[in-house]
């Protein structure tokens, strides 16, 4: 098997264990005149990452954990150090993939090495950023051009404080000058040409093209990247600056979000994409970046996230495995094939033989067309079934590209190979370029057994038939074209001490000692890529298991002769039972090889074997179903229009008729001869055909469908399972539990697929009785149904199919699961275990296989949560955090601690506080309250790595009584709403919102007085898809104990730093005046809505992310809130800058088509319609849904807002039904965009931020898009409603205080007395390239702005030199010679023309008022006129010396240090160690890379120096 070497890029060991140098070699060599040559060297560390440069015989490799980078010239025998590296600074080996005399060593730093001889020198290069640490992209640092050698793309990460951001540099020269910025914020770049086989069709694309999957910001999650194509390198073309790059039409009608990854596989491009809500995932495919289009999967086999393997493909299809089994610890798969252009998949083989980390046991024989073998689980429904039923593996192949399959036999006896799932050597499993030779470790029998029961056998026709080798499991490669067959035990418990090799392809096999007697455990075995070499390479442990040897194995020796022609024979890839040679994608394939019997070696190193290829006759099996067709049986049958050629179909006559497509093409890259007419050949068509099928028109009418519930129930639990963006299907998913509210009484559950048009009862896998739904809150795919018992049945595709798992234990009913926000398989679940005298425990226990496994966490545990998120990379996935007693027991004074693991697999809990009381997440911060035993009272920590804790600073003067509550509000902005109880009453909670810098740990006050219930809900909530806009409910008589709190309603538009009251709307309904009018509202008159904490379902909002600009209240108009059986039902459109009346009396409403249909349903009375809007609210139409007068509970629609389909909950008497309405028939034309804003169907809009400097928030205006409301047409798609983004000059507002800074009464930022200021210069540490640093304002950018320029509080005081640096600063900062010549010159003159003005004018008036006096002194006289023109120019010299020393000294200072050689410091950096750069360049947050300015390092234990949930 041979190294990867040149074939890719692979990654060492990261290690910090430094090398024990060793320089002293000795060498031992074995010869014999029957045996090959054996020499070893011996070394302390593992050799890893071991690479040949291909078509040579120089190998490289690197200790896995000394880091020393090892040369061999000679394929193995001498060894020596690479000349030029730094060793202890080597993280990393990396080869070129398409150079064979590149490589590459890569430190943690930006310099790094890189050799262009074969490592027999090195010299350095300078990537500008840091080498990425990043988990996802070790080992994919570097991304190869493939036709340009020169050409390389370099994934690096740059840093600020705690949070790093990953970034790709260019070089266009081989780094032989240093690497240019390409973009920021990326999640991977690659080269459109980065495989041999691919190309845009067009020369200089395929020179410059870059693809990049770029991130939203710091903390986005996958969900929102973005694909990216830029063809100058994402450079400006323009003097505008504007960055050329576009984002490619991936599904037909634009862009697509959530891309997460791209893959080139031979001439295909791969990119795959998630979306909220949902675990399947979207593959678009493309064959040359310009033309993209959807892959499509059988319906039943959807792309799910983490279930998908793209396999090694063939030229003319892609071939995916996907897991299919229920059980995700005995996972299965099944295998798709692709048509010719990626475009739909089909089912291939079924109950493939997976791994948990995703390896399939699938392998194409190496260089031969149509032949590979696959492991399938024989014994599957068994192991779906039954979960202590173990798989029964059996071994097959195909030598027609897996239409057939048969056995693999030696003699009569099936034997079944162990394959890639349980890989022990590197490179290939079964086969190599050596032609029709192919060995694997397996057993006789029906199934396969464990690895260590196996033997080797061999193969030299392709895998048709088999011999046995040698007994046991061995490791194995192939050289000289397949003359020699070497192989080694495989032995995990005893050391081996000789090896085995074949010269005949396994005929006989010859046995040959290891030198000196030595043992050793094989780790292993290798040879040059191409197989053609007599040399081998053996990495082995010592027996004593105290050192490792690299062993070089010979054969040169063995026989003298080179092979002669009739040495050689014609070997045809495949044949027929009866030998004949068969074909496979039009032609036969042939090989020329040595004769197993003859005495000679071929002797031709660095030649790959070239097949010849004959045509056959073109048949059956060289066509595919053409696009938009699919196979049935033997016909191909259309699934979409029939693409009509050029200037066909022009008229608008359905019957006109055209030649087009028979639904059958050749396959691309099939070479078979035609003869006669062939499936392919053209067919007629009717126009009708080319445009499909005609749309339904619409029906101009609303329509509904009710359906009855069985029992006496008046509530509904609902859930919708909500389809994503990704999803393949669209149907509209509900379940709905009915129950009676006075017992909880419940009914059955019931299912709906099309938003409540019929509802199926669900069937569940087993009897017991169901008490609680919970939906995963991430993905809703998937809803788990909870007993009373250790059994959970859940679904995960959308109710259709039920499956169970069991549990520890019985749930704690106050929160039983807890889910990881990316892998949807890993649960937390809470249970208690009791004793029989009713003594419980609580416990929580982890599964990462969605149930079929458990691992205890921790005991007597209050709760646990997983923390870890790829929204925040700057903390592991694998990190949880619990609340538990400090001992494990009931005892009273067992305070409760917060525990955390970064890797919940292989790590214990530690303890990050003790004392606390709960703690929270709300977007990156994790916040806890701690108890002070000594003041009885709480106080806040905030973190965002999971593991250290900073308190909370609250502003100057805030007081919070000894007895406090807090709550967590709902973030958007990175930083913490902060709720904290202020009231001294307990049946009268109020409290104060405090918001919190960029790290959760400095507070100002946002808001006081702020509403909340005894349960601590406050009245505050955040307008969805709007930045900035938040409501509260304030109590204006705080002071006032003997009366009921009097309410009223404010509004933020710039996150909470300015309040202002709703303005109430002039007239009601009937056009009447209200009693009182204030055009902006003010204290005496305003508008008042009803807030969170009187919702009887606290999941109804204002608002709706597809609404944008839209919300709703129930409330009135007056000086405070009133009753709300007195409420009325009020809208806004603008952010709530206005608001109109819209309704009398209290309504319900819901948002659908993306904001389009507004509808409107009474609360409390009874009612026979409803009422809705399609322009936004300006009019509105009722709509009759009953005969009879019914109570509408709720109205409900995907929370999307994409929907056109609204259910209506409903009570006649003591029976439910639903109502589903139906709003499609009113539209069949979706909405368009235009360039022309008069043509499109949307239009931008703008929020207002009335409090805010030109409406900019946050350094930025944002432009919304929304359907027109005069259009009648729907929204075909999800819109991306966010659609341009305009940046601002800084101002006052994008500034927070600074640490250790707090802000005084004028708004100014005010040192904390007795703290001192962060070290200024921590700039410099930080980010070694910056040249200067700021003394402290008491100012920092806050998290969100990406405002430039204007003004910068964070530097409006003295700037410094970075030390290092001062040259750079003098010559940016300092003055030059001309500066200094007028700075000296032109003051001079000044003062002498001022002192012979004042000269001039001595004896005027000058300023004096004279009563007709005259001076007594002369100014003509020479001691009054000389000694004030001197005095003058003197005055003018002293005020320009320090200019003039200043930048004398600075020269001088320079070169004092350039005599010294001083170094400048900072350009070049070999560690990042304990000290982060703040920016790698001087533009390095231009293009996308600058939103945020996070915290500086050494802000305190919150980013670990040693010095969407609601609450």
């Amino acid at each position: 098997m041979r190294a990867r070497g040149a074939s890719g890029a692979a990654a060492s060991v990261w290690s910090t264990v430094l090398l024990l140098a060793t320089l002293l070699w000795s060498a031992s060599t074995v010869h014999a005149a029957d045996g090959p040559n054996i020499v070893h060297k011996e070394f302390e560390n593992i050799p890893s990452n071991l690479n040949y440069f291909q078509g040579s015989n120089v190998v490289l490799f690197q200790e896995a954990y000394g880091r020393t980078v090892w040369r061999s010239p000679d394929g193995g025998v001498t060894w020596a150090k690479a000349d030029g590296i730094e060793h202890d600074k080597a993280v990393a080996l990396v080869m070129h993939e398409y150079d064979n005399k590149r490589a590459y060593v890569l430190t943690s730093g930006n310099v790094h090495w890189k050799t262009d001889d074969r490592g027999e020198t090195w010299k350095t290069f300078f990537t500008d950023a840091y080498t990425s640490d990043f988990t996802e992209t070790i080992g994919r640092w570097m991304n190869f051009h493939a036709a340009d050698p020169d050409k390389i793309l370099f994934t690096g990460m740059e840093c600020e404080g705690f949070f790093c951001e990953e970034l790709v540099m260019y070089t266009t020269t081989n780094f032989e000058e240093d690497a240019k910025f390409l973009r920021g914020r990326t999640q991977g770049c690659w080269w459109a040409k980065s495989s041999p086989l691919f190309t845009t069709g067009e020369e200089d694309l395929d020179s410059q093209r870059i693809l990049c999957v770029v991130r939203d910001g710091l903390f986005s999650r996958p969900e929102d990247n973005r694909l990216l194509i830029s063809d100058n390198y994402f450079s400006a073309e323009e003097a505008d600056g504007v960055v050329q790059e576009y984002e490619p039409n991936l599904n037909g009608d634009g862009a697509v979000q959530g891309i997460i990854s791209i893959v080139e596989v031979k001439k295909y491009l791969l990119a795959a994409s998630k979306s909220r809500n949902t675990a399947e995932m979207a593959l678009f495919v493309s064959g040359n970046t310009k033309q993209w289009h959807r892959a499509i999967f059988p319906h039943d086999h959807p792309l799910l996230e983490a279930s998908y393997t793209v396999l090694e493909s063939t030229n003319y299809s892609i071939q995916i495995d996907l897991r299919t089994s229920r059980r995700i610890s005995k996972p299965m798969g099944t295998l798709l094939t692709s048509n010719s252009n990626g475009t739909y998949f089909t089912r291939n083989v079924e109950h493939t033989n997976r791994n948990l980390e995703s390896y399939v046991d699938f392998e194409k024989v190496s260089n031969i067309q149509g032949i590979f073998l696959v492991n399938q689980v024989d014994n599957w429904k068994d192991v779906e079934e039954d979960e202590d039923e173990e798989k029964k593996v059996k071994t097959k192949i195909t030598f027609d590209d897996g239409r057939t399959f048969e056995s693999v036999k030696t003699g009569d006896k099936e034997i079944h190979l162990h394959s890639v799932t349980e890989l022990n050597n590197v490179g290939h499993v079964f086969s190599s370029p050596a032609p029709g030779l192919v060995m694997g470790n397996g057993n006789h029998g029906s199934y396969l057994r464990k690895y260590s029961e196996s033997n080797l056998y061999v193969s030299d026709d392709a895998g048709k038939t088999w011999i046995e080798g040698p007994e046991g499991p061995h490791k194995y490669e192939f050289g000289d074209r397949g003359s020699i067959l070497l192989a080694v035990r495989d032995n995990k418990e005893a050391a081996v001490n000789e090896i085995r090799y074949s010269l005949d392809h396994g005929k006989t096999w010859e046995t040959a000692k290891l030198p000196n007697d030595i043992s050793i455990f094989p780790w292993t075995l290798t040879t040059t890529q191409d197989s053609s070499s007599l040399k081998f390479l053996l990495t082995a442990q010592k027996g004593s298991k105290d050192g490792f040897y690299v062993f070089s194995i010979d054969f040169e020796g063995l026989h003298e002769d080179k092979c002669k022609d009739s040495d050689m024979e014609h070997w045809y890839a495949r044949v027929d039972d009866d030998g004949e040679p068969k074909c496979v994608m039009g032609h036969k394939q042939r090989y020329d090889r040595r004769k197993k019997d003859a005495k000679c070696f071929i002797k031709e190193e660095f030649k790959d074997p070239i097949p010849e290829f004959f045509p056959c006759p073109c048949g059956d099996a060289d066509f595919e179903c053409d696009f938009n067709f699919v196979r049935d049986g033997d016909e191909c049958k259309p699934v979409g229009p029939i693409v009509a050629p050029e200037g066909a179909c022009q008229t608008n006559d359905p019957d006109e008729k055209f030649m087009g497509t028979s639904g059958w093409r050749l396959i691309p890259g099939n070479e078979c001869k035609p003869e006669g007419d062939q499936k392919d050949k053209q067919k007629e068509w009717k126009c009708s055909d080319a445009k499909g099928s005609p749309k339904r028109p619409g029906s101009d009418e609303i329509e509904h469908v009710q359906w009855p519930f069985e029992g006496d129930y008046d509530r509904f639990d609902k859930h919708y399972l909500e389809r994503g963006e990704s999803s393949s299907e669209d149907d509209e998913t509900i379940i709905a539990w009915p129950y009676k509210s006075s017992n909880t009484e419940a009914g059955n559950v019931f299912v709906t697929h099309d938003h409540g048009k019929n509802w199926t009862q669900a069937k569940f896998p087993g009897k017991e009785p169901i008490y609680g739904i919970i939906t995963h809150p991430q993905v809703k795919d998937m809803a788990f149904f909870l007993t009373r018992a250790d059994k959970v049945f859940y679904t995960i595709d959308h109710g259709k199919h039920f499956d169970w798992f069991k549990t520890p234990g019985p749930p704690d009913l106050r929160m039983p699961l807890a889910f990881h926000p990316d892998r949807r398989d890993w649960f937390i679940w809470h249970w208690k275990d009791c004793t029989a005298d009713g003594v419980c425990r609580r416990i929580a226990s982890l599964s990462k296989d969605r149930g079929d496994n458990w691992v205890t966490v921790k005991r007597y545990v209050e709760k646990c949560q997983f923390t870890g998120s790829n929204a925040y990379r700057f903390r592991t996935e694998r990190q949880i955090v619990c609340l538990a007693r400090t001992r494990e027991d009931n005892e009273p004074n067992n305070p409760l601690r917060l525990l955390y693991s970064d890797d919940f697999l292989t790590n214990e809990l530690d303890v990050a506080l003790d004392d606390v009381g709960d703690f929270a997440t709300m977007a990156e911060f994790i916040v806890v309250t701690a108890k002070n035993k000594t003041e009885d009272t709480l106080s806040a920590l905030a973190s965002v790595n999971g593991r250290d804790y900073a308190p909370a600073h609250f502003p100057y003067n805030f007081e919070v009584p000894h007895t406090n509550e807090y709550t967590v509000l709902e973030s958007s902005t990175h930083a913490i709403n902060l709720f904290v109880e202020t009231s001294e009453e307990k049946n009268r909670p109020f409290g104060s919102i405090l918001k919190s810098n960029s790290n959760g740990t400095s507070y100002v006050l946002s808001i006081g007085a702020v509403n909340c219930d005894e349960d601590f809900y406050v009245d505050f909530e955040k307008m969805l898809g709007l930045e900035g806009v938040a409501v509260v409910n304030t109590v204006e008589n705080i002071n006032s104990d003997s009366e009921p709190k009097r309410l009223q309603t404010k509004i933020s538009h710039n996150d909470g730093a300015n309040w202002a009251f709703l303005p109430p709307p002039e007239r009601d309904l009937d056009d009447n005046k209200f009693s009182c009018y204030s055009e902006t509202g003010d204290e005496s008159c305003a508008l008042h809505i009803h807030g969170y904490t009187e919702r009887v379902d606290h999941r109804k909002t204002y608002s709706s992310e597809s609404a944008i600009g839209l919300m709703f209240g129930i409330g009135n108009v007056g000086p405070i809130l009133g009753d709300i059986k007195d409420a009325d039902t009020f809208m806004t459109t603008d952010a709530g800058l206005s608001w109109k009346m819209v309704k009398k009396g209290a309504w319900t409403w819901s948002f659908g088509d993306q904001g389009s249909i507004v509808v409107l349903a009474q609360r409390g009375t009874k009612t026979k319609s409803i009422s809705y809007s399609l322009d936004r609210g300006d009019t509105w139409e009722d709509y009759a849904f009953s005969e009879d007068d019914v109570d509408i509970t709720d109205i409900t629609t995907l929370r999307s807002g994409s929907s056109r389909n609204f259910i209506l909950w409903c009570l006649r008497g003591t029976k439910l039904f639903t109502v589903n309405v139906d709003f499609s028939g009113l539209t069949s034309e979706p909405c368009k965009m235009d360039d022309d804003p008069e043509k499109s169907d949307y239009e931008l809009w703008s929020p207002k931020h009335p409090m805010q400097p030109e409406d900019c928030l946050f350094g930025h205006k944002n432009y919304y898009l929304r359907k027109k409301k005069d259009r009648k047409c729907y929204n075909g798609r999800k819109l991306q409603h966010l659609f341009a983004v305009e940046n601002c000059e800084c101002t006052r507002q994008d500034f927070e205080c600074d640490y250790n800074f707090e802000m005084d009464k004028h708004g100014q930022c005010k040192l904390v007395d007795g703290l001192q200021p962060l070290d200024p210069e921590q700039v410099c540490r930080e980010n070694p390239d910056e040249f200067e640093y700021y003394e402290p304002s008491g100012f920092r950018r806050i998290p969100l702005t990406t405002c430039k320029g204007g003004f910068e509080a964070d530097k409006v005081l003295t700037p410094h030199p970075c030390p290092g640096h001062e040259e750079e600063f003098d010559r940016k900062r300092g003055a030059s010679g001309v500066a200094i010549f007028f700075a000296v010159v032109i003051p001079i003159g000044l003062a002498s023309l001022a002192g012979w003005w004042v000269y001039r004018n001595w004896q005027s008036n000058f300023g004096q008022i004279r009563l007709g006096e005259h001076s007594s002194l002369d100014s003509e006289a020479p001691w009054i006129k000389y000694p004030v023109v001197a005095v003058s120019a003197v005055v003018a010299v002293i005020g320009a010396l320090p200019l003039l020393l200043g930048s004398l000294w600075r020269s001088a200072s320079s070169a004092l240090d350039r005599l010294r050689n001083r170094d400048s410091g900072g350009r070049y950096s070999w560690l990042r160690g304990s000290s982060q750069r703040r920016f790698t360049t001087r533009d390095s947050f231009a293009r996308g890379r600058g939103d945020y300015a996070i915290v500086d390092e050494d802000e305190g234990e919150l980013l670990g120096d040693d010095s969407d949930e609601e609450v």
